[in-house]
């Protein structure tokens, strides 16, 4: 059966992939469960704007009324926003489901990499990626974001492994799949919130240019998975590493006692970090994910410039 029967790409981004002009990714789950409205809207389409001030072509992808969209326009990015945590968040499970019964779906960074993929784009810019929980050795949860990082060929800017996260066993994980890790201008992980995790990348690399090298030879390989781009948070925006720490430490206990557990695991610590550092966690947030869109529009740029 061909996908693209359930697939529509935005004139604009079909337009750009079909001139080789530079496309960047980006996911959904951030607009409907990240942040509340409006501001969840004023931040998807500054990213946007980001992306287009770096000379590239910004492609929100999402699920809507059972149609797989590679690139949102404005009134649908409004919709997103103002019908916020009532829209299902979907990985790689639920696509099918969603998209036979004709419903909404906020793409996470698993689902965002797949549709990005069935439309021809080939780099994203998130957040942060999700990975092994802490405590997964008896809970089994580990994202299934690594797992499609293994298997599809696009590279995903981020700010490092969210910070909730196991970050050691996280990096294990990758290795094992064979997904490489890089620190762009940095040799230790960052950590979402913080730029210093105490683990180091595989390589360091220092330019677009390099990264988009990396893209190119990577997708030539057999087999190819994805590239897991770590970018730190600007310095002025970085959160103390112990304060985050023990806001974290507070909020998976938090998240033990209440059961939480699955795909509700995520926002909930996110929204319980929010709550105990007054905000500033959210604050830091957006600003991580400006900075990952501005690398990910230059290295698009780089990667069409060497793909031409």
């Amino acid at each position: 059966m061909d996908y693209t029967q359930f697939l529509d790409v935005n004139p604009e981004v079909a337009a750009a992939i079909k001139e080789g002009k530079p496309v960047v990714a980006l996911e959904s789950t951030i607009i409907s469960h990240g942040m509340p409205y409006p501001q969840n809207v004023e931040t998807a389409l500054n990213v946007e704007k980001v992306i287009r001030e770096n000379g590239a072509v910004p492609a929100t992808i999402a699920i809507i009324g059972g149609r797989l969209k590679a690139g949102l326009t404005a009134d649908e990015i409004e919709y997103f926003g103002k019908k916020g945590l009532a829209i299902t968040k979907a990985s790689r499970r639920d696509i099918a489901a969603i998209v036979s019964r004709g419903m909404d779906g906020a793409t996470t960074v698993t689902t965002t990499m797949m549709i990005a993929h069935m439309a021809g784009i080939n780099i994203f810019a998130t957040g942060g990626i999700g990975g092994v929980h802490r405590g997964a050795e008896t809970t089994m949860d580990i994202s299934a974001d690594l797992e499609e990082l293994a298997q599809t060929p696009v590279m995903v800017v981020c700010a490092g492994a969210k910070a909730i996260l196991d970050l050691g066993l996280t990096l294990e994980y990758l290795e094992t799949k064979g997904v490489p890790v890089i620190g762009y201008q940095t040799d230790e992980l960052p950590a979402f919130y913080t730029r210093k995790s105490g683990f180091g990348v595989d390589y360091r690399m220092d330019t677009p240019e390099e990264l988009a090298k990396l893209l190119i030879t990577q997708q030539a390989m057999p087999n190819a998975g994805g590239v897991l781009v770590t970018n730190p948070i600007p310095e002025q925006y970085s959160m103390d590493h112990d304060v985050i720490n023990k806001a974290i430490d507070e909020a998976v206990a938090d998240s033990v006692r209440d059961g939480i557990h699955g795909k509700e695991t995520t926002p909930y610590l996110l929204a319980k970090v929010k709550e105990i550092t007054g905000g500033d966690s959210l604050d830091s947030n957006i600003q991580l994910v400006y900075n990952n869109a501005r690398l990910a529009a230059l290295t698009a740029v780089e990667y069409c410039r060497l793909s031409k």
